[in-house]
């Protein structure tokens, strides 16, 4: 009884699940489990087909897409989507990747252009940069300058008016002084 249970399980479990003819061949789909019943008609590879729990050998009992029951062999269904059916996805993945590729190298030149012009907007500030940075330097150089010859000026001025003032001091010392008259002298 458990291997009844058992052998019965897979095919309870199929019921009603999609399977596909394999991609590499054309079959017929016979009237009973086996070649030697009338065949019904063929089914073109990749085509989708609904699985029935029957089974008997090495058949399986299916729903065809014009909606006809047969039988066709177990080996001849696979699991696997059909490359029919693959092959018009990928397609449709193909023209969207294209079509973003295409939007995307579009958007990517406009960008390039943009780059362009701002790194040549770049070049022209940092070539103002420098022209600004060389002149600043010069104009600090100038008024550093200035300001020692300012200083200069004021110490040459200021030792003048010492050396002035030390010779004049100098002089009014070796001059003769009017002296004094004494009274008790005649005239």
């Amino acid at each position: 009884m458990l291997v009844g249970a058992m052998l019965l399980s897979p095919s309870l479990l199929a019921e009603g699940q999609t399977r596909y003819i394999s991609d590499d061949i054309y079959i017929f789909i016979h009237g009973g489990p086996g070649n030697q019943y009338r065949i019904l008609g063929s089914i073109e590879a990749g085509e989708k087909i609904t699985l029935l729990p029957e089974t008997d050998g090495d058949y399986a009992k299916i729903v065809d897409p014009k909606g006809r029951e047969g039988w066709v062999r177990t080996d001849k269904l696979q699991t696997q989507v059909s490359m029919r059916y693959r092959m018009a996805d990928m397609e449709k993945q193909l023209a969207d990747a294209q079509s973003k590729l295409q939007t995307i190298s579009s958007q990517n030149s406009d960008v390039s252009t943009q780059l362009d012009n701002l790194q040549s907007k770049l070049n022209k500030t940092q070539a103002d940069l420098t022209k600004a940075t060389t002149e600043r330097d010069n104009a600090i150089a100038k008024l550093e300058n200035m300001q020692d010859n300012a200083r200069f000026h004021m110490w040459q001025q200021g030792g003048l008016i010492a050396a002035g003032g030390l010779i004049l001091g100098v002089i009014l010392v070796y001059l003769p002084r009017p002296q004094r008259r004494r009274r008790n002298r005649w005239m």
